[in-house]
This record gives C-alpha cells, structure tokens and sequence, in this order.
C-alpha cells in the first residue's frame, strides 16, 4: 500500500512539475515579437537625423533600437506608434543595461525635410531621433529591415497618402536586427503596436540575451 501510495505521489509530483514548467516556459516566450533565431545583419547605409547629421550603422552600436518607417503627414499610424513607445520609453531603459533609442525614418523624403522633421519628433520625444534620405538608399535599407513602403497615391496633389509597414524592427547593440515587433490588427481600428505588450516582449528578450 504504502509502496502504491508512493508512486501516486510520483506522478501528481511530476504533474505539478511539468505544469510549473509549463507556465513558466509560456511566461518566458515573447507575445507578439517575431524573434529571429539567428540575428541577421544591417547592410551598410547612411542616413540623416533631424539635426543634419550623418547617420551610420556607428550609431547602431551599443545600444538597442526601435526602428519603423512613417512620415509627418501620416493621419494616423504614425502619431499613434509615436505616442505608444513614448509612453514605455523610461521603462524600456530601465529593462535593459544599453540605452535606447528610437528611429523614425521618413518614407517621405520630398516633404519631411530636415526641418520639418526636427520640430515633427521633438514634439513627441526630445530624444528620439528622426532620419531621412532619397529613395534610391530608402528602398534597400527598407528591404534589409523586412520592412515596406510604397507611394501610390498622387503626389501632385497636396495631402498624398504614403503606405508604409506598421512594424517596429528591433536592432540590437551589435547593431543587428533581432527581432521584429507586429502591430495588432483588428477591424475598424489603426494597426498598430501595443506599447505594453511590446515592453514585456522587450524585457524578455534582453533577458535571453544577457
């Protein structure tokens, strides 16, 4: 009897076990970020900041990097992922030992000039940074980055339309992309990324890689 007993309690002891394994496994694994298994590299390139300043894969480095497409006039998806990584911002510094950073590049190059995009990004975040280039360098980064953009309204009109990916690519200190963050898609709403949902994803892969 006491030999019966003694495998019973085995079993509901492994039970419990693999159950604790379980959930703390599901409570490691990232929600939305599709993380890649083997981070892939960022091609060479240059770009300009808001301030006029060159922009390299340099300034990838040592840090982590939230970087997504959009353009000032954008209506929606930009102003709102803006405001969404503004509200988590403190928080996703203080996840990780490397700063962050976060990289708005202009899929707009012929209205978002260097002005215009100095006074577009300081109103969300003094230290976010915003960048452009024309797009015979925009095309190939945006395709190294797995992200898209397109303008096929008409640009001889004043307020033309630029599609573009609602993504936010995430680059690691060793300036490689890493992983990439999808936005939530549900109808009649502006696809875009959960600020919350991308923190905690956030703080689970710093935490992998440390």
């Amino acid at each position: 009897m006491q030999k019966f007993l003694a495998v019973i309690l085995a079993i509901i002891a492994g039970a419990i076990g693999l159950v604790l394994y379980q959930t703390y496994k599901q409570s490691q694994e990232v929600e939305q970020a599709l993380v890649y298994q083997q981070p892939r590299s960022v091609l060479p390139f240059s770009l300009t900041d808001h301030n006029g300043e060159e922009f390299t894969n340099e300034r990838l480095s040592g840090k982590w990097s939230l970087v997504f497409f959009g353009y000032t006039s954008c209506p929606d998806v930009c102003p709102i992922t803006l405001q969404e990584l503004n509200y988590v911002y403190k928080d996703l510094n203080q996840a990780a030992k490397d700063p962050v950073q976060v990289l708005l590049i202009s899929a707009d190059p012929r209205r978002d000039t260097e002005e215009r995009l100095n006074s577009y990004i300081n109103y969300f975040n003094r230290e976010f940074v915003a960048l452009r280039a024309e797009h015979d360098v925009l095309f190939p980064f945006s395709r190294n980055l797995g992200l898209m953009y397109s303008i096929s309204d008409d640009m001889s009109k004043e307020n033309y339309l630029v599609n573009h990916s609602a993504s936010i690519v995430l680059i690691n200190p060793q300036g490689q992309i890493h992983a990439i963050f999808k936005p939530a898609i549900n109808v009649g709403q502006v696809p875009s990324v959960d600020a919350k949902i991308l923190l905690s994803d956030f703080t689970k892969i710093v935490k992998q890689t440390s």
